[in-house]
């Protein structure tokens, strides 16, 4: 087998794919869960304890004496500390909210009903009538 015919054999195996798609998938996924702790959540805990903005919490390491993090950057090493905050908080949200879909995944599979089994065909009936008589 050539090196291409096996990478492609390896590569249109349904596991390949379905990790690609859930790659993708956890990518937008992971944005989505930004734009909501950046912008609908940490508002409203900075509004809460006193117009608090995490991203702007930061040490200087270069001696700045820039009032943001973006400026302060640009003049040196900061130590950002706001931002690791931040995203802390992201990873807590997108493991708690994927923690809720496996849990409704896993419920949903204990919940399915079984199938019923199929009826036995009639030739494979007969014939352990058959079978059962010929014992007797």
């Amino acid at each position: 087998m050539s090196f291409v015919s096996e990478f492609k054999e390896f590569a249109v195996k349904g596991n390949v794919m379905d990790l690609a798609v859930g790659v993708i998938i956890g990518g937008a996924f992971g944005k989505i869960v930004d734009s909501i702790v950046g912008d609908l959540i940490m508002p409203i805990v900075g509004k809460i304890f006193g117009g608090l903005d995490f991203n702007n919490y930061f040490l200087p390491l270069a001696g700045q004496t820039a009032t943001n993090l973006v400026d302060a950057k640009k003049a040196g090493a900061v130590f950002a500390y706001g931002s690791f905050i931040t995203i802390v908080l992201n990873f807590a949200i997108l493991a708690f909210i994927i923690f809720l879909m496996v849990k409704q995944m896993n419920r949903l599979k204990r919940e399915a009903p079984a199938a019923p089994p199929a009826p036995t065909p009639e030739d494979v009936v007969l014939l352990r009538e058959i079978r059962d008589s010929l014992k007797k």
